[in-house]
Formats: C-alpha cells, sequence, structure tokens
C-alpha cells in the first residue's frame, strides 16, 4: 500500500472558469464573503494542505495576477468543468491535484487531508451531508490527464463518470455542507455581494 499524498506532492486547483449563467454572468471568484473575495478566501483556507495553487479561470486574469495568484485558461471551449480539470492537469507539475469550486461557502480546510488519508491510489471525491461533491476531489494527475483527455475527445463532459472510469472513491465527511453560490436567492442567504 502506498502512502498517502502529502501537502508537498499536491497542486491546489480551484475552479473559477465557469459562467455563472444562473447569476447573470456574475464572477463568482470576486464575490465578497465576510469581505473577503471568493477566490482569496478558498485560496487561504486550502493552500496549507498543498505546494502551490493554480486557478481555472477564463476572463478577468489580470485581477488574478494583481492578487499573486497564477491562472489556466480552459484549452476546449464549453465542456463544463472538466475543461478546467485537463486545463489544470495539464499544468500540475505535482502528482497529485486537489480541486474545489469557486462558489463553495464552507471552505473546511479538514477536507484534503481527509481525501489523501482515505482516498486510496485511485483519488477520492468529497461526500457532504448533501451528497456526492464531485468537484471537491484529490486527483492522480496523470491518470486525470489521460481520462480527461479521452472524455473530452469522446464529448462525455460528466464529471462523475470520469471519477467511475478512473476508479475514485467517495469519502464521507460528516458534519458539513459546502454549500455553494449559483442563484441570486443563494447570494442573499449567504450575505454575499460583488468586490
Amino acid at each position: 500500500m502506498s502512502a498517502a499524498p502529502v501537502a508537498a506532492t499536491i497542486t491546489l486547483g480551484i475552479l473559477a472558469g465557469g459562467r455563472a449563467s444562473r447569476l447573470g454572468g456574475r464572477d463568482k471568484a470576486w464575490l465578497e464573503h465576510g469581505g473577503v473575495a471568493q477566490v482569496m478566501r478558498i485560496q487561504r483556507a486550502f493552500a496549507p494542505q498543498a505546494a502551490c495553487a493554480l486557478v481555472s479561470a477564463n476572463r478577468a486574469l489580470e485581477r488574478y495576477a494583481a492578487h499573486g495568484l497564477a491562472t489556466v485558461q480552459d484549452r476546449v471551449a464549453d465542456a463544463g468543468p472538466l475543461s478546467a480539470l485537463d486545463a489544470l492537469a495539464a499544468a500540475t507539475t505535482t502528482p497529485w491535484l486537489a480541486t474545489v469550486p469557486v462558489d463553495l461557502l464552507q471552505a473546511d480546510p479538514r477536507v484534503v487531508p481527509m481525501l489523501a488519508l482515505l482516498g486510496g491510489a485511485n483519488g477520492a471525491y468529497a461526500i457532504d451531508d448533501d451528497g456526492i461533491q464531485p468537484l471537491v476531489a484529490l486527483w492522480p494527475v496523470e491518470a486525470l490527464r489521460i481520462g480527461a483527455a479521452a472524455a473530452l475527445a469522446r464529448g462525455e463532459y460528466a464529471v462523475r463518470a470520469l471519477q467511475q472510469g478512473l476508479g475514485m472513491q467517495g469519502v464521507r465527511i460528516d458534519g458539513v455542507r459546502f454549500g455553494n453560490l449559483n442563484t441570486p436567492d443563494d447570494l442573499i442567504d449567504a450575505g454575499i455581494a460583488d468586490a
């Protein structure tokens, strides 16, 4: 049995490249929660569990750079989160990639260590109190590169199907609800504002 991944072998990948169509195109990365932009809040919460961080983003790249955040853009258009995973995997230099969406409300820093400890050699995705969270995951980078490229070539964009094909397993994280910011009501409930 191989040892669990440690921070030095993990890149944090923040998924911030979506169109936010249900929010009228507002950029979720720069919505403020508690006075801090979502992307900065997520990066700060998870940075200690990784050697470095990358943000999958397709707009406002200069804004990320001004905050010291390295970005990667989708290499395949209109393929949803799978495009982000493909781009992040291509840019990652560590053996593992931990992904989290930029719109998480509860950025629980226990998540990456738990996925690393309990996930196994094929990687893992989180299961919170609301169910499966496929984008909160720890991916073996080489397998992700191959799997994402093959799925994109086939036009199969479902992240869960990719995870099943890679043999990733779910890790239950009790007492956690990540939550997300998908609708105007979500923003109001969370007290979120534009930055």
